[in-house]
């Protein structure tokens, strides 16, 4: 259970946001300091599933053919074989495309040499390599985890954003999933809470709360 008082601020930004006609994500702020972020490796990059779920959709793309596609067919966004990941080697707009509006990429094993050779360009800068799947992997349960995970990555920046929910979540679940992103950049960080600086929760057009 999260610390009361991330669930406060959680509440209070819920309750400060302005009405909209369209459903809000909220999305967490984090300020780090004291970490030279021109030296990759301290930089933030982890991927984190969220214990209350994103509130939003994720969509999820898989490489694969045989009896991995069918059983993908059923939960993935689109499920895309050999030739087809050929075709999008030779049409660049198209990879571009379908990477910016992708969130995760599956791809069995034996077809990460290609997609590194078709799409390694694409995916590479924008994060978005394929987690790969071992031949005992259930795609299945593989892609119902990420349907609940989000990227924190920081790149070069002090500054960096990921999504916690959604306005219609209740404080106590958003808080929750607050609490673990914490608990991993604490635990991750060179000097963990020290190499934090603050953190803000807000709606997509709603005012800054601070957390922490």
């Amino acid at each position: 259970m999260a610390d009361q008082e991330i669930e406060n601020a959680v509440s209070r930004a819920l309750e400060e946001a302005p009405e909209r006609n369209f459903r809000e994500t909220v999305d967490l702020a984090v300020n780090l300091r004291d970490l030279d972020l021109n030296d990759p490796s301290n930089r933030v990059d982890e991927s984190v599933v969220l214990p209350s779920g994103t509130g939003q959709e994720t969509t999820i793309v898989v490489f694969a053919e045989g009896e991995t596609a069918l059983r993908a067919e059923e939960v993935a966004d689109d499920v895309l074989d050999e030739d087809e990941l050929a075709e999008l080697g030779d049409d660049d707009d198209a990879a571009k495309d379908l990477a910016d509006d992708t969130d995760f990429f599956i791809a069995e094993k034996n077809m990460m040499q290609d997609i590194g050779r078709y799409l390694g360009t694409v995916l590479g800068p924008r994060g978005k390599m394929p987690e790969p799947l071992d031949p005992d992997d259930d795609v299945v349960e593989v892609i119902t985890r990420l349907k609940n995970t989000v990227q924190l990555r920081s790149g070069e920046r002090r500054t960096f954003h990921t999504r916690v929910g959604a306005e219609d979540m209740s404080a106590e679940d958003i808080s929750d999933n607050i609490d673990v992103i914490i608990r991993r950049l604490h635990a991750d960080l060179e000097k963990g809470p020290l190499n934090v600086d603050t953190i803000y929760v807000k709606t997509t057009m709603g005012p800054a709360v601070e957390v922490a």
